[in-house]
């Protein structure tokens, strides 16, 4: 069990010498090494399927989205966790970031942090998780301190656990309801997780907040009907959209957009010529659902 433990660890035969290699010898190995990160996220897809439903289920019903995790596995899982507001409109105050060492671990090393227990649950319990809310942790090893005692805690919360590690055995599975293990082997630079680790962290972050705001009814035929406009250039795309989506023209979908005050669903129900009091109960009516909602006053009129 240790071997698989520290899996992510070990150094392999294969880069013997590796400082000593031509440059571009070095680089095809690296570049071998992301492929292969990425390519062992397939077989990890019916978890992270799973996951998505799980989490979509929760938040749909006013959960919380907890990201934790320590060093590199910290920084991918804050990453993911800031750009959710901005391209899917996840309310703020439902997004919570927690990294070992604080915001002053996002510019250094706070290596003895994720050694603290204490410090993850502290803030667990200062932001009251219940089980009404998810967290999502991710740990190469799967054993940091730090994150192994925020999913316990989580977990005797009744929160829905995602654990996301790169080592078969890992221990944050043990407190997990869904448990996606990317297998993305030994790196070149051994214990350099920031490789190959993270890449394949990195893309089956990407894909698991994706498909639950996918669920929730933040994309719309491969569109970001609920992002948050807040520039010229936002602006337009969101006007882009609503033309996209209703063939409407570019003064109609600008026109809509400032009604619906920046909201692209509403703005879009606009530019089909809905009144914009049955365009809001209708999105209402169907938890901001826009394919939903369309065919209700599809039906209605």
């Amino acid at each position: 069990m240790a071997k698989d433990i520290q899996g992510t660890e070990k150094h392999s035969p294969r880069y013997h010498n590796i400082d000593t290699w031509p440059a571009e010898d070095m680089l095809e190995s690296l570049w071998a090494s992301q492929l292969r990160a990425i390519s062992c996220i397939q077989q990890s897809i019916p978890e992270i399927s799973a996951s998505a439903e799980a989490i979509a289920e929760r938040l749909s019903h006013g959960g919380r989205l907890f990201y934790i995790g320590a060093g590199s596995s910290g920084h991918l899982a804050i990453q993911d966790c800031v750009e959710i507001n901005p391209t899917y409109g996840w309310p703020l105050d439902k997004l919570i970031p927690l990294i070992a060492g604080g915001k002053d671990a996002l510019l250094a090393p706070m290596g003895g942090a994720e050694d603290d227990e204490r410090i993850s649950v502290k803030s667990l319990k200062a932001h009251a998780i219940s089980a009404q809310d998810v967290i999502i942790a991710v740990a190469a090893s799967g054993s940091t301190p730090y994150t192994l005692a925020a999913v316990k805690h989580a977990r005797s919360q009744g929160s829905l656990v995602i654990s996301v590690a790169n080592n078969r055995h890992a221990p944050i599975y043990d407190h997990a309801h869904h448990s996606i293990f990317l297998d993305s082997g030994s790196e070149v630079i051994a214990g350099s997780t920031r490789m190959a680790a993270g890449t394949a962290q990195k893309a089956a972050l990407n894909m698991l907040s994706t498909l639950t705001m996918t669920k929730l009814g933040h994309v719309h035929d491969g569109l970001m009907v609920s992002m948050v406009i807040n520039n010229e250039k936002l602006e337009n795309r969101g006007a882009a959209i609503i033309q996209e989506i209703t063939g409407s023209d570019s003064e109609t979908a600008k026109k809509c957009l400032n009604e619906a005050d920046k909201n692209i669903k509403l703005a879009v129900l606009l530019a089909m010529n809905h009144p914009k009091a049955e365009a809001e109960k209708a999105l209402a009516d169907n938890q901001g659902h826009l394919r939903q909602a369309m065919e209700k006053l599809k039906v209605t009129y």
